[in-house]
């Protein structure tokens, strides 16, 4: 295995030798290296940033159908109890006449 930077007294900086490989030296490595992880952490941040926008428009849309659908049913639920309200205003109604009748009976049987 060769080493990574040209040998002592070589004049050719990245030429080959016969084998397809260009030889680096330590400098361009580490250059390589950081362009690597620059593009790598750039890469990162946009998909981040990217995910980070789409999951938040579709969370203000859910929010959205959601608030839709609770008013709905608050609504429903508010009829509801404006019906068994009536419904109990008309038992009401309804248990007085029979209190009533039932102390007119009572009178008429026990004082009679």
């Amino acid at each position: 295995m060769k080493p990574i930077h040209p040998r002592a007294g070589d004049d050719k900086l990245g030429g080959t030798e016969g084998n397809g490989r260009m030889d680096m030296t330590e400098p361009q490595v580490w250059t390589l290296i950081g362009v690597f992880a620059a593009i790598m952490l750039g890469g990162m941040t946009l998909m981040t940033t990217l995910l980070t926008k789409a999951i938040g428009g579709r969370l203000a849309a859910l929010e959205g159908t959601f608030d839709g659908k609770f008013e709905a049913m608050d609504g429903r639920i508010t009829g509801l109890r404006n019906e068994m309200n009536a419904r109990f205003d008309a038992m009401d109604v309804k248990v007085s006449a029979l209190d009533k009748g039932v102390a007119a009976l009572a009178e008429r049987f026990w004082r009679s």
